[in-house]
């Protein structure tokens, strides 16, 4: 991999996730863009904004681009709820959904708590 950050366990999730979701959004009816764009653009700021905290030399500007991170997938929550109870999402796949985001917010925790520590965060 070309960029460190790239190894990150978080990164790879976020991406996967990324991916799983813009095709979900593929799929959403006709007359629901907003609602789809709205996810597409927030999953995929998870994982951009976990490049630039990593692209980061001091602490204060890697933690804010971590949080960041954690508010886009804290922002997928509601658009999915509305999904599923237009039943756009069915309960399996947004239940799967949701513990993967939640994985992923803690362990995204877990990187704005260590932020200080080094600057490409492993």
């Amino acid at each position: 991999m070309r960029f460190t950050f790239q190894n990150l366990h978080v990164y790879r999730r976020s991406v996967d996730l990324g991916q799983r979701l813009v095709r979900l959004c593929d799929e959403f009816p006709r007359g629901r863009y907003a609602l789809a764009d709205q996810l597409r653009r927030a999953v995929v700021s998870i994982s951009c904004n976990l490049a630039e905290g990593n692209g980061r030399w001091h602490e204060k500007e890697r933690k804010h681009f971590f949080m960041i991170a954690r508010g886009s997938a804290y922002e997928c929550v509601p658009v999915l709820e509305i999904a599923r109870d237009l039943e756009i999402v069915g309960e399996a796949d947004f239940e799967d959904i949701m513990n993967e985001l939640d994985e992923i917010c803690r362990m995204i925790g877990g990187l704005i708590k260590n932020a200080g520590k080094k600057k490409e965060h492993q």
